[in-house]
């Protein structure tokens, strides 16, 4: 049958099981909304504060269910507002299609109103692009463009559609879609046996989880690899979850702010097995130095991971699911008991810390994971705050700990939030900014009551840009430039004047009963709990040197 494009459009999305776009409408998009407006019951579609919003919506919506999210902009602005977020879904693979509107094909190429080279600006950082310039075209691109999005290493694509496209009309004829269509590549047996016969010979194995492991929903076979192998763990910013903070394996974090069982436990073992890491240098540190007397076998389906930051031993090609559980299956049970016990004891040697006498980052997010017994999803933007959440929130599953990674992407949270809330309307979201961060997205507050999605966004409000400051203290010789924020402004008004619940903490005392009417008023809220200056992040290890010289705010009083 004779669609236009914007039926056409509309109809593939249906094809892929969309439910919900992230958009902001705009004059090169007119045609798409129009047809929105007469699928409303079928795609819903959430008017974000601002582009940048929405990117970050349907990214957050994404990483949390699982499923390719959609964002929708116009040209122009419209087109290059969204760039941030999709470097974001880039950097940490996650699969989104960003759709925007162009000028007519006519008037491509000649500076026109609103015009902008979009896909020429994202080529770097999209998995693939597409120009559509003929309607014929347009359902096969966008079947393309899910289909690149959601298999092998997910990631970003943009589909950018001139205006007339959207009113032309082609032949359109419905497609049946399997959302987990797509070939994987062979995994090689010989790969496997090697693998088998390194983890075998090891008397020290550490098992280290990135982000792949998450994409590749692969908890379950993690699980029953850690107690095959019979290893601690430690695992990335981007790979929490995917094995439980809970289990008695578990180390922490590793890297720069990664706990100092984890750092000297991956610097002392025998054989570090990388499921799904990219050796990122915040973790890593100084390379030369990194899992010096380990081997190292490495398991990602990217090929192009391989060898990039850090020189292994082996590796394993393939999605990380199929191959866990084919080692699984060949794999023994090895006993590495007086391994794992001397790693026991680091863990009880070297706790996690923080000031306990005044209201601080930690206390809250000890709290917040007591009270919600860790059954929600964080979202966080970027910064102290994020490593907090990192450390002291205890992740049982994968896809509740929703951040920037890669980009470190400060204004990314709280559109997060509201994607993973939408995506997961029986579960509690909160999202964990700083005041720097907050400043950024705030006006995303006024989409959430818009919508009525009943949101927690947590402010840790402690006057400075606090990373920054953090590094400017210890190696600016505490030169704070211009990471103070001494004005006046008020979270709890700004909150209150777009229609939210606000709330502001100020002593420890407050923190528990504030949050449990916060998650139970079924709408959104804002906590501006005011924090100090200074407080730290710790562990640390300098920017160029080893993990294993991670440090803390004891060992810094013991140099004095």
């Amino acid at each position: 049958m004779q669609l236009t494009g914007s039926q056409i459009l509309v109809e593939c999305l249906k094809e892929q099981g969309v439910d919900t776009i992230f958009g902001y409408p705009g004059g090169s998009v007119l045609n798409i909304y129009d047809e929105l407006y007469r699928h409303q019951n079928e795609i819903r579609h959430i008017l974000t504060s601002h582009e940048q919003g929405a990117s970050h919506a349907a990214d957050g919506y994404a990483r949390s269910t699982g499923k390719v999210g959609v964002c929708l902009a116009t040209s122009g602005p419209g087109a290059t507002n969204l760039v941030t977020g999709i470097a974001t879904a880039y950097m940490d693979s996650v699969p989104m299609v960003a759709i925007t509107g162009n000028v007519t094909v006519n008037l491509l190429g000649k500076d026109s109103f609103q015009e902008v080279d979009i896909a020429g600006i994202t080529m770097p950082i999209t998995k693939h692009n597409f120009i559509v310039k003929d309607v014929a075209k347009l359902a096969d691109i966008l079947r393309r463009a899910f289909l690149i999005a959601r298999t092998g290493r997910p990631g970003p694509v943009l589909v950018d559609i001139a205006k007339d496209v959207t009113a032309n009309k082609a032949e359109y004829e419905k497609a049946d879609i399997s959302v987990n269509d797509g070939s994987r590549d062979t995994i090689s047996k010989e790969d496997i046996e090697i693998a088998l016969k390194m983890i075998k010979k090891a008397k020290k194995p550490m098992i280290f989880i990135g982000g792949g492991a998450v994409l590749s929903d692969a908890g379950k076979e993690i699980k029953e690899f850690v107690h095959k192998v019979d290893a601690p763990v430690t695992d990335t910013l981007m790979g929490k979850g995917a094995f439980s903070g809970e289990e008695p394996y578990y180390t922490g974090m590793l890297g720069m702010h990664g706990t100092k069982t984890a750092n000297l436990s991956v610097t002392e073992c025998d054989l570090l097995i990388a499921v799904g890491s990219r050796f990122s240098d915040r973790v890593t540190g100084n390379t030369k130095k990194f899992a010096k007397n380990a081997k190292i076998l490495q398991i990602d389906i990217d090929p192009a991971e391989i060898n990039k930051n850090v020189i292994v031993n082996h590796c394993i090609n393939g999605d990380i699911k199929e191959i866990l559980t084919i080692l699984n299956e060949k794999l023994d049970r090895h006993d590495n008991k007086e391994w794992v016990s001397h790693v026991m004891d680091l863990k009880k040697q070297f706790p996690l810390k923080y000031h306990n006498d005044v209201l601080t980052g930690p206390y809250i997010l000890e709290k917040l994971y007591e009270i919600t017994g860790g059954d929600a999803i964080i979202t966080t933007e970027v910064g102290q705050h994020q490593m907090w959440s990192a450390q002291f929130f205890k992740y049982k599953k994968p896809r509740t700990f929703i951040t920037s990674g890669g980009l470190g992407t400060m204004g990314y949270g709280l559109g997060a939030c509201i994607g993973a809330k939408v995506g997961n309307p029986d579960k509690t979201v909160i999202n964990i900014a700083g005041d720097g961060c907050f400043r950024m997205n705030m006006n995303e507050i006024a989409t959430a009551v818009r919508y009525n999605i009943p949101i927690v966004q947590i402010v840790f409000n402690n006057h400075v840009l606090g990373m920054v400051r953090q590094w400017q203290a210890l190696f600016y010789g505490q030169r704070y430039s211009h990471t103070t924020l001494n004005d006046s402004v008020d979270f709890v008004k700004l909150a209150e004047a777009m229609g939210a619940k606000a709330y502001r903490i100020t002593k420890k005392e407050e923190v528990e009963p504030v949050i449990k009417e916060a998650i139970v008023l079924n709408r959104p809220v804002v906590l501006d709990c005011q924090i100090a200056s200074d407080d730290k992040v710790w562990p640390m290890v300098a920017p160029g040197a080893a993990i294993e010289e991670v440090f803390t705010e004891e060992d810094l009083d013991l140099k004095k």
